[in-house]
C-alpha cells in the first residue's frame, strides 16, 4: 500500500487548481471543510467520491484518507477545525449546501487565515453556527466493491449514456437483475436508478466545468432531452446548468 502523506493541522487556506490538477491522497488529524468557490471539486475515499459545484461544501472528518481532483478553474477554500469542533457530529465525508451567508463566511474566514483577532473568532463563531444549519446533501457516488456490481458500474462509467436496464447489464457481470437489484441497495445505499442518476450529474458537472454546451451535456450524459436533464440538474444543484459557470 503507499504510503498516505499525514497533515497534523488541515490548513486554513485560499489555493487554486488547474483543470484535471489533483492532490494526491492525504489525511489530516482535524476536520476539514472544503469549498470550491468557482469550478468543480471531487473528493474521493475508498468508499466513494463526493462532488460539490459552488452552492455545495464537502466536510471531510479527523482521520478520513482523501484526494481532491478539480475540474475547470478550481478556487479552492479550506477550512479546518480541531477534532472536538464538529458542529453537526459527522464521522463521513458529506456534501452540505452553502447559501449566500455561509458561502461569505468561508470566503471572508479563509482570505487571512494568520489573522487572529477578536473579530475574526466572533466570525468563526457565527459560520460554526451557519455549519449547524447547513443541510446535508446526497451529492455522492459510492464505490462498489463486489465484482459484479464493479462490473456494471465500470461500463456506465465508460459510457454514462449507455442506455441499457439493470436487466441488460446484468448479462455481462455474470448476475441477475435481482441480484444486482439487492447488492446496488446493499453495498451503495441506492438503488440502481439513483445511483444512474448521481452518475450522470457527476460526469454533467464536470463536462459544464470545462465549458461544454448544455445540450451537448445532456446528450453525452444519456438524458432523454435537453429539458430533461435541466429539470433534473435544477432540482438536484437548485440552479439551471446553463448558469453554472457564472455563478459567483
Amino acid at each position: 500500500m503507499p504510503d498516505i502523506r499525514h497533515t497534523p493541522e488541515a490548513t486554513t487556506c485560499t489555493r487554486t487548481l488547474a483543470p484535471g490538477e489533483s492532490i494526491d491522497a492525504h489525511r489530516h488529524d482535524e476536520h476539514q471543510i472544503i469549498y470550491a468557490g468557482s469550478g468543480v471539486l471531487a473528493v474521493t475515499t475508498d468508499a466513494g467520491t463526493w462532488f460539490a459545484p459552488g452552492t455545495r461544501a464537502i466536510w471531510v472528518p479527523a482521520g478520513c484518507v482523501h484526494a481532491h481532483r478539480a475540474y475547470g478553474h478550481l478556487a479552492l477554500h479550506l477550512l479546518g477545525l480541531p477534532p472536538d469542533t464538529n458542529p453537526l457530529g459527522l464521522g463521513a465525508p458529506t456534501v452540505l449546501a452553502v447559501g449566500p451567508l455561509l458561502r461569505e463566511l468561508i470566503l471572508a474566514f479563509t482570505r487571512d487565515p494568520h489573522d487572529d483577532t477578536p473579530e475574526r473568532l466572533r466570525l468563526r463563531a457565527v459560520l460554526l453556527d451557519q455549519l449547524r444549519a447547513s443541510p446535508q446533501e446526497p451529492v455522492q457516488l459510492p464505490a462498489p466493491t463486489d465484482p459484479r456490481l464493479v462490473a456494471v458500474c465500470d461500463l456506465l462509467h465508460d459510457n454514462p449514456a449507455d442506455p441499457r436496464t439493470l436487466a441488460a447489464l446484468a448479462t455481462t457481470a455474470g448476475a441477475g437483475e435481482r441480484t444486482l437489484s439487492r447488492l446496488f441497495r446493499r453495498e451503495l445505499g441506492m438503488t440502481f436508478p439513483q445511483w444512474r442518476t448521481q452518475l450522470r450529474l457527476y460526469y454533467a458537472l464536470r463536462m459544464l466545468a470545462d465549458d461544454v454546451p448544455v445540450t451537448s451535456v445532456a446528450r453525452h450524459c444519456g438524458w432523454s432531452s435537453t429539458s430533461a436533464f435541466i429539470d433534473v440538474f435544477r432540482r438536484a444543484f437548485g440552479y439551471t446548468p446553463g448558469t453554472h459557470n457564472r455563478r459567483p
